[in-house]
């Protein structure tokens, strides 16, 4: 699955973008807090019931994509992060004012950049792929 460092920086940063397709295929996009617990991604929010990411999901198009990413310089750039695509699910857990639903990320393929090794090498992108679990 994921690398120690990849764990660690996943750990750390606190915003993603998560997209999801409509039934008229249409892309969305959204910037969004997530957990993550070493295998799995959890996206909540306010209303979450009310966002096209939900309802998407919601209605059986449950493939997302997330992209956690920052710059850990600007000189010399270098960029770094982590894509996902994965299966998404609703589900419920416990909170302070009473159950509280989620997304559910399980995560199917993987690449990542600047984490392990430069994101960049010989000028080109050198992203590394993973495959986590067959689709």
């Amino acid at each position: 699955m994921f690398s120690e460092r990849e764990v660690r920086y996943l750990r750390e940063q606190r915003l993603a973008r998560i997209a999801t397709v409509s039934a008229d295929l249409q892309p969305d996009v959204s910037p969004v807090s997530f957990q993550f617990d070493g295998q799995h991604f959890y996206v909540g929010g306010r209303l979450l019931e009310k966002t096209y990411k939900y309802r998407n999901v919601l209605a059986g198009r449950r493939k997302v994509a997330l992209v956690i990413d920052d710059l850990a310089s600007v000189d010399p750039w270098q960029p770094r992060g982590i894509k996902v695509y994965g299966q998404a699910e609703i589900i419920e857990q416990p909170g302070p004012a009473g159950p509280t639903r989620l997304l559910k990320i399980t995560p199917t393929v993987y690449w990542s950049w600047g984490i392990e090794a430069p994101a960049f090498a010989e000028g080109k992108p050198a992203p590394k792929k993973k495959v986590v679990l067959s689709r």
